[in-house]
């Protein structure tokens, strides 16, 4: 009960007071309560949930855990966190509208406002598509887009598909539970140079290359596994993102394989504990699970589970040109479409020193801080002539969160030297900043010739 209790109290550290007001009303109306039988029921005054349900009173943690028990919540349901992602996404698709705006639009409408960032996201993909048919651009294809808006939409956690590789796992080795699985359907393992996986559904046999490591091949095995068992649900996932591009419903079957396999490789309950155990040091995790410094990362991003969270992360991975290959957040921080991320971000820092662990408390233009981690890794080239590749991987929480991570450990969280960065040039407010490659856009530009300052323009 006590740990119920710090998660609960947990959703309110660092904020002075959070106002729930339209969606404890959508709660009742979805349950069909009147507002008299909740007040009963939360043992307060129907004018106090009067007040609370029209922003005049902050919801406190008394209130907040008679709500968890009266409705089964996750005491992250009220979490304001959901608001920030909301409020991120419509800063890129309001540009011209003020903070306040955005901030009250989010609050108030927030059906309306994910209706807006979802008509936003059409446009784009829109505009990408029209202009690689004028052949003014090649665009990154929308349906990949698709699939990275559809694990962000459900902060990176699928329940039903965790728990059934959980299940799987059982405590047992994971190379010879693959293994002895897929024996069941038939399946004959070989190895063979080429593709890290293929399948042939005529021979059953699934061949997979040599020159993956245990943990990999078992990875792989575990993907297979996900397709065949697990095709209805599969489907049954794909079908809540109502998808008409084929294309995004193959890439997101595929994805979801892949997150099926890396909750089968680390599941949830043991690894979760060992990772508080730890205090979410990533080395020590990678050696105790015998998995790369990526995978620990991403699998943390993960860990979202109602009533067993774990700290709420975003994950990146970036190359030296800036571009994301592997983005998933659970928590509020927003990876911007317009104009790249921001060169002052640890993530691009990591660049410098090959291989070093960096670390970074970072601050948005919103106020909001994040502590982020970041180290790079390298893929070495698999014959002697060729390009290897290297990428630099970042893990970032609230600040609010940083606490439990082994990282801060003498680091004063309450005055903590922090780093200005946006979410990219194109969308980014600061006026200040020596970094700017471009001007923000939705506002006019102010160039004077006479004058000479970090860029040749201000915005006004």
């Amino acid at each position: 009960m006590r740990s119920w209790f710090w998660q609960v109290t947990d959703t309110l550290v660092g904020m002075s007071k959070i106002f729930v007001g339209p969606r404890l009303r959508a709660l009742r109306a979805d349950r069909g309560i009147s507002q008299v039988s909740l007040a009963e029921m939360l043992e307060i005054s129907p004018s106090y949930l009067n007040q609370i349900e029209h922003n005049q009173r902050p919801l406190t943690v008394p209130v907040l855990l008679r709500l968890t028990e009266l409705f089964g919540l996750d005491p992250e349901f009220f979490s304001p966190e959901d608001g920030t992602r909301l409020v991120a996404d419509l800063r890129e698709a309001l540009p011209r509208a003020s903070a306040t705006e955005i901030a009250d639009l989010a609050a108030m409408s927030p059906k309306i406002a994910h209706a807006v960032v979802d008509l936003h996201r059409r446009q784009q993909r829109s505009a990408e598509h029209a202009a690689v048919l004028a052949g003014a651009h090649q665009s990154a294809p929308a349906p990949y887009e698709m699939v990275r808006d559809f694990f962000y939409d459900r902060h990176n956690y699928i329940d039903a598909l965790d728990r059934a590789a959980e299940d799987l796992n059982g405590g047992h080795d994971p190379a010879a539970t693959a293994e002895e699985r897929l024996a069941l359907h038939g399946v004959r393992v070989t190895t063979s140079s080429g593709a890290r996986r293929h399948y042939d559904p005529q021979t059953k046999i699934l061949s997979v290359s040599p020159e993956l490591s245990d943990a990999q091949r078992t990875f792989q095995l575990a993907t297979q596994i996900a397709l065949l068992e697990h095709a209805d649900l599969l489907a049954e996932l794909i079908d809540t993102a109502t998808f008409t591009d084929e294309h995004a419903r193959a890439l997101t079957r595929i994805g979801l394989a892949n997150y099926f396999a890396g909750a089968f490789l680390l599941p949830y309950r043991p690894f979760r504990e060992a990772a508080e155990r730890a205090r979410y040091d990533l080395e020590a995790l990678g050696t105790r699970f015998d998995v790369s410094f990526e995978t620990v990362c991403h699998r943390l991003s993960t860990l979202q589970r109602p009533r067993a969270r774990g700290v709420p992360f975003s994950f990146v991975r970036v190359d030296r040109a800036g571009n994301i290959s592997k983005r998933q957040s659970a928590t509020g921080f927003h990876f911007t479409r317009a104009g790249g991320s921001c060169p002052l971000w640890a993530v691009y820092e990591a660049f410098s020193t090959l291989g070093d662990l960096h670390t970074q408390v970072a601050e948005m233009p919103d106020g909001r801080r994040y502590f982020w981690v970041a180290r790079t890794i390298r893929h070495r080239p698999r014959r002697h002539g060729k390009p290897g590749r290297v990428f630099s991987i970042g893990l970032g929480c609230e600040l609010r969160h940083a606490h439990r991570l082994v990282y801060t450990d003498g680091l004063d969280l309450t005055r903590p030297a922090t780093t200005p960065i946006g979410l990219g040039c194109k969308v980014c407010e600061r006026t200040d900043c020596a970094q700017r490659a471009f001007p923000p856009t939705g506002g006019n530009l102010h160039v004077d010739p006479h004058l000479s300052t970090l860029t040749p323009y201000s915005p006004t």
